[in-house]
């Protein structure tokens, strides 16, 4: 008889307790999510009790990253984008750059380096894919003009952290990461690492253009014919896999990068509804996850240790993002109804947030606080979501019954 390992031990503790701490959360009409992240707590180092495998978490959090970004991907519409690019592209950018510098002004007040509060405001200023059009769907307000632009701006922001994503390991050392002794690069040496990444990342889609578009949809197309859905299912997810290691291995892209770009070549394919449909029980299991690890990495004690380091984060996230996006959609000249349910929407913070502090960390750019600050700001500004769309919810039921017109 085999005795459990810790991979499986891992994920059986991960995904056991992620499906009970979720099914109360969502009891409570609260994202799922949240039970996620507080599954991963219970079984962290900064608990009592059981502790999972803390090397097998974050590989395991790696593959949960690749099918998330190939979930991205799968789901990207440069035709929804385009019909809401007028407000939605320069929206996406002044709000993440007011994001970002009143991130870097508080990073500043913690005595951070510059590239500090860089890392640490990017992380703040990009939206939860999950939870926004978890709302949105709710309220069926995807195909509703507000809904739209939410669902464009926040197609920008995707495209801006995979872009930050790509660039910062290039960046690292201009930021203060890696070894603290070794000699600040040259203004010359930043910029031939710059354009050597993005060579690299121009040829790995030179690539997906030129053959992954036609080889792709033709290997699905085949197996089509074969009448297994069993095959499908396992051709989908060997594309995900398969372009992400292969974008790794030979163009030293990240993993990220190479599955979102399998998603964006699938979904110009006539099968990427069946794809996305196929690949959704495993992308969701592995996304499970991925929000695990990443709640094993929260010590709940920030809340007590760091208070004021917590609010200053959440009223970013909350606040300073929504006035941000307010004022700019009425800019814009639409009214307040708009930027009111574009503010809500975009007023927490996910799954790229939690990337991309991990990458911080990784490339001592990001000290541990920061992290712990973004993971403790993630999670209430997700709890505190459902309130600020409650609110909404009744001031639009207002409005309604004082007859004022519905936004155009």
């Amino acid at each position: 008889m085999h005795h459990a390992t810790p991979l499986i031990s891992t994920i059986v503790g991960g995904i056991v307790l992620a499906f009970i701490l979720g099914a109360i959360a969502n009891k409570f009409r609260l994202p799922p999510l949240i039970g996620y992240l507080c599954a991963g707590i219970v079984v962290g180092p900064h608990t009592p009790g059981y502790t999972a495998d803390q090397t097998l978490a974050p590989e395991l959090a790696e593959l949960g990253v690749i099918l998330l970004m190939f979930g991205v991907g799968l789901h990207f519409s440069v035709k929804d984008l385009m019909a809401v690019k007028r407000i939605a592209i320069p929206g996406a950018i002044v709000q993440i750059s007011i994001a970002t510098a009143l991130s870097m002004l508080v990073a500043w007040g913690f005595d951070w380096s510059w590239g500090q509060g860089l890392v640490y405001g990017l992380a703040l200023s990009v939206a939860s894919t999950v939870v926004l059009l978890r709302a949105l769907q709710e309220r069926d307000l995807i195909e509703s003009p507000q809904g739209r632009i939410a669902v464009g701006w926040l197609i920008v922001e995707d495209l801006a952290m995979v872009l930050t994503l790509v660039l910062l390991p290039a960046m690292a050392r201009l930021l203060g990461g890696g070894d603290a002794n070794a000699t600040a690069p040259t203004t010359m040496e930043v910029l031939i690492e710059v354009l050597s990444t993005l060579g690299k990342v121009a040829a790995f889609v030179a690539v997906m253009l030129v053959i992954g578009r036609r080889f792709i949809p033709w290997m699905l197309e085949r197996i089509v014919w074969t009448g297994s859905r069993e095959l499908f299912r396992l051709g989908v997810l060997a594309t995900a896999l398969g372009v992400a290691f292969g974008a790794y291995a030979l163009f030293g892209v990240s993993f990220a990068l190479g599955a979102f770009f399998a998603g964006m070549v699938l979904a110009e394919s006539e099968f990427s509804h069946r794809a996305a449909e196929e690949s959704l029980p495993l992308r969701d299991a592995f996304s499970v996850l991925f929000f695990v690890s990443v709640g094993m990495l929260f010590d709940p004690m920030v809340l007590v240790n760091d208070p004021w380091g917590v609010l200053a984060t959440l009223l970013i996230i909350v606040v300073g993002k929504s006035l941000a996006a307010l004022g700019i959609v009425r800019a814009f000249g639409l009214n307040n109804r708009t930027g009111l349910t574009i503010a809500v929407s975009l007023a927490q913070i996910g799954e790229f947030s939690f990337i991309l502090a991990s990458l911080g960390v990784y490339l001592d750019i990001l000290p541990e606080r920061g992290q712990a600050l973004i993971l403790a700001g993630a999670l209430l500004s997700i709890v505190l979501n459902p309130v600020l769309f409650h609110l909404l919810d009744r001031y639009t039921a207002r409005e309604d019954k004082q007859g004022d017109p519905q936004p155009a």
